[in-house]
């Protein structure tokens, strides 16, 4: 579970493929000899800590670190009011998407801290949320980059199925990770996986996902997912203009012709929306033209594409309230810094509050509510 070496000045440990832990040379000499490998990499200082896919700063969310997982976009749970619960553990990605929404993997020009979360804490605040809202819920576990980077995903995805109120655990992941062993993991726990595949084509994988990625073996597990598991297989590419417009009817028919969508839909073709601190692309198309082109495939292949909630079982139910309200000003400290350069994360009332700030982790910080939705608070520092 660990691996160690040496690189320059530094010794370094490298914990479940993931956590990526750093110690000047000279200093873990002086500790070698006086404590054990296991408090050197866990306690040991001074260190760096990092994800080891994206090389950017790793923070390790336990229920110690006081920081809530309630009221963050990149980490921890989300609730918006209805019966799907996103529960996101872990950040970053071992690709580069070229229409990445939040500009994930290690060419990444605007996400300089990753997050984790540890699976204990997680689970148990997944309880207590499900407890709240009551029966047949929804937790899909999806997040600001590829969720089976998550060292933890069994335990998480045990404890998670022991909560009565969860019906369905789904996840999203864009297939590059999935082994057999993963699969029989998911088999135990999972009721449906939402696979983004976005070319059959490998002269286009370069290109799209800026990085390696196993076309030919993301297939053949596809295909025994959907041939030989319980499991449910929706495949969910993006559609994305002038570059993978080819494509989009070849996945339909592949999607078919394994028997994708046991029980939910077969496909969630997506439309590319460029977003402010995501990667762009030169073309893409209105809302209009992209459901009419759904509707043209939709009589082509005898299904339904355009997609509802309601096609998930998924309906209103009630929302944890809200204990924060936009233009409240508050004083919090800041206990670590966001994704963003520009982002600092403060703690009010049990909730996270995303704020424009330059302070360091420990300061205090003045600041405005500004943002008030799904439960996802933001705030501008004010003097």
């Amino acid at each position: 579970m660990i691996r160690e070496y040496v690189s320059g000045n530094e010794r370094v440990f490298v914990l479940r493929d993931l956590i990526e832990v750093r110690i000047p040379e000279n200093h873990y000499r002086k500790m070698a000899g006086k404590y054990s490998r296991e408090y050197i990499v866990s306690s040991g200082k001074p260190r760096r800590v990092l994800h080891h896919i994206t090389g950017r700063d790793l923070v390790y969310i336990t229920r110690e670190s006081g920081i809530p997982l309630l009221g963050y976009n990149a980490f921890g749970i989300i609730d918006r009011g209805n019966t799907l619960l996103q529960i996101r553990p872990v950040t970053g990605c071992n690709l580069n998407c070229i229409f990445c929404s939040v500009d994930e993997g290690r060419k990444s020009k605007t996400r300089v801290t990753d997050f984790i979360v540890e699976p204990e804490y997680l689970s148990q605040k997944v309880r207590e949320v499900a407890e709240y809202k009551g029966n047949g819920l929804e937790a899909h576990i999806d997040g600001q980059g590829e969720p089976l980077l998550y060292p933890y995903m069994e335990d998480l995805l045990r404890e998670i199925r022991k909560i009565g109120e969860i019906s369905t655990i789904s996840i999203q992941t864009n297939g590059s990770l999935l082994n057999d062993e993963l699969i029989e993991v998911m088999e135990k726990y999972v009721d449906r996986i939402n696979l983004s595949i976005m070319t059959l084509n490998p002269d286009s994988i370069s290109r799209i996902y800026n990085a390696g990625y196993p076309l030919e073996r993301v297939r053949e597990i596809a295909e025994r997912i959907a041939l030989n598991t319980k499991l449910d297989l929706l495949i969910a590419p993006v559609w994305l203009p002038g570059i993978n417009d080819g494509d989009i009817k070849k996945i339909i028919d592949f999607a078919l012709e394994i028997g994708a969508g046991k029980r939910a839909p077969p496909l969630g073709i997506q439309k590319y929306i460029p977003h402010r601190f995501g990667r762009k692309l030169k073309n893409w198309i209105s809302f209009k033209e992209f459901y009419r082109q759904l509707r043209i495939w939709e009589r082509e292949y005898g299904i339904k594409l355009i997609l509802t909630p309601e096609d998930f079982g998924i309906e209103r139910s009630r929302r944890l309230p809200d204990p924060l309200k936009k233009g409240e000003i508050y004083r919090a400290r800041v206990v670590s810094r966001g994704r963003l350069s520009f982002e600092r994360l403060a703690v009010v009332n049990e909730r996270i509050v995303s704020i424009r700030s330059q302070k360091n982790p420990g300061k205090y910080v003045k600041f405005r509510v500004t943002r008030v939705k799904d439960g996802l608070y933001e705030g501008v520092e004010v003097s």
